[in-house]
């Protein structure tokens, strides 16, 4: 008992710490795009974007200011993409949307250097990425009806405030209240996932889970891979998966279908835990994009096939010719 006690101690403090090394990194991101798209809506830099970007972002069914917090989020990760949305007067559902096109498209550059070095092309990796998002946006905007007026919790619009005192005011006490929420979440998230890996959880899971691996387009002998980038992200997985490569154990074919895979759904704990306290609905943090990847999945699998059954007609067809008398 006094051993578990003093591994399940350590777990929660090392998660802790780690969970608080993560936050004040995360602030380094979030504060400063914040501020910065505080200060452009507010002095009204951001309402001449409008005519350029209203047509791009109508396509995905969102207003032209929406692409500010998507592009921090592409090139800066959730965490800035999280900062600027919650400046701006967006309502629930736009909020949603934007939620679920960054929770499968973000930190492109960073991450889709991981996937390059650790086996799919980075132009792959990247398209992926992006198609599933702006395919996945467009459907869930038509299964969630019209939109309604509901803001989403925790926005101070700059816009709507003429003194630039009280706007700031608003827009710092937004800030406090969703950071201390992001805190608790991180660091909550954090202390589980080291005591998972402290009682190796994580092996257990995927032997229940390898009977359902072929449902989800993949092949077994990928199980601990993909668990690993589903829950902790591509980077811990791209660490795995480069590993294997190195020893050769992986196929290019089904080493490209886990990466269309995980590119899209990773990190299922941490990052849609940081878009609760705006208020957004569980399901479509979670679902939607486990849905899609999926999907994904088995048409990657499917072409796979399509094209090893093309070549094979070809060789076979060449290979008669050549017989012939």
């Amino acid at each position: 008992m006094s051993s578990f006690r003093s591994s399940t101690g350590t777990g929660l403090r090392r998660g802790a710490a780690k969970g608080w090394r993560g936050f004040v990194w995360m602030l380094k991101i979030i504060l400063p795009v914040s501020l910065l798209t505080f200060l452009l809506d507010f002095f009204g830099c951001l309402a001449h974007l409008d005519g350029l970007l209203e047509p791009l972002m109508g396509a995905i069914h969102l207003p032209a200011m929406a692409a500010l917090p998507l592009l921090a989020g592409l090139l800066t990760g959730i965490y800035g993409g999280i900062a600027a949305m919650t400046v701006l007067p967006f309502t629930v559902q736009q909020m949603t949307l934007m939620a679920v096109f960054l929770l499968i498209a973000h930190s492109l550059i960073q991450e889709g250097l991981v996937q390059h070095h650790s086996g799919c092309p980075m132009w792959m990796a990247t398209a992926n990425r992006l198609v599933a998002a702006v395919l996945t946006v467009f459907v869930m905007e038509w299964l969630m009806g019209p939109e309604t007026a509901q803001k989403a919790a925790g926005m101070a619009p700059a816009a709507a405030t003429t003194a630039f005192r009280p706007a700031f005011q608003a827009w710092g006490l937004a800030m406090a209240g969703l950071c201390l929420k992001m805190l608790l979440i991180v660091v909550g998230m954090m202390m589980v996932m080291e005591l998972a890996k402290q009682y190796r959880l994580i092996e257990k899971v995927v032997r229940l889970i390898e009977p359902l691996l072929g449902l989800l387009g993949l092949d077994r002998q990928v199980g601990l891979l993909w668990l690993t980038a589903a829950l902790l992200g591509i980077a811990y997985g791209g660490a795995l998966i480069v590993e294997e490569v190195r020893e050769g154990k992986l196929p290019p074919d089904r080493l490209k279908t886990l990466h269309v895979s995980i590119g899209i759904n990773h990190a299922m704990l941490e990052d849609p835990a940081l878009f609760l306290p705006l208020g957004i609905h569980p399901f479509w943090l979670w679902i939607p994009r486990l849905i899609v990847a999926v999907m994904f999945a088995h048409v990657h699998r499917l072409w796979l096939w399509t094209r090893a059954r093309r070549r094979s007609l070809v060789v076979n067809a060449m290979t008669a010719e050549s017989l012939k008398p």
